[in-house]
């Protein structure tokens, strides 16, 4: 235990910041896990739209990185069950209060006694943020994309 607790403090300021950060998201995609999926499916953005593959630069880069780290690192000390889904859509909306887009992506796949599994991947630019370790074993059925305006657009820009 104090182990943890030494690693923990061990982490940059702003990387215990973002954990902390992914904890909490980790709860509330926890909480939007349960609801009715129609429900859920709302919040995580276009269906079967893609965001591109290009068009980050090194700051956002780092931030995914970073991102991808702390929501690894958090999903395992949570009191409740924190796999792929829940970890997808934290990501992801961590990701969107920055203005980054993402994709997230959900398979399926059969198992050796031919029982249905499912999987959820989070993709930002060409980086996997989470659920990279098996994605390759999954048919993709459903992919919903989340476009992040810019700060300021939408704003009315008036000529004087």
């Amino acid at each position: 235990m104090f182990r943890k607790i030494k690693a923990f403090f061990k982490l940059s300021g702003s990387m215990r910041r973002l954990v902390w950060e992914a904890y909490v998201l980790l709860a509330w995609a926890r909480i939007q896990k349960a609801k009715p999926f129609a429900k859920m499916a709302q919040g995580l953005g276009a269906p079967m739209f893609e965001t591109p593959m290009t068009g980050l630069n090194r700051d956002q880069i780092a931030m995914i990185k970073n991102i991808s780290k702390a929501v690894i690192i958090a999903a395992k000390y949570t009191l409740w069950e924190s796999r792929c889904l829940v970890m997808a859509v934290a990501a992801m909306k961590m990701l969107e209060r920055r203005h980054i887009e993402s994709t997230l992506y959900m398979g399926t796949a059969r198992n050796e006694q031919g029982q249905l599994k499912a999987h959820a991947w989070l993709r930002s630019g060409k980086l996997i943020v989470t659920g990279a370790d098996t994605m390759d074993q999954y048919t993709v059925v459903g992919v919903f994309g989340k476009r992040c305006p810019e700060k300021g657009a939408g704003e009315i820009v008036y000529d004087t």
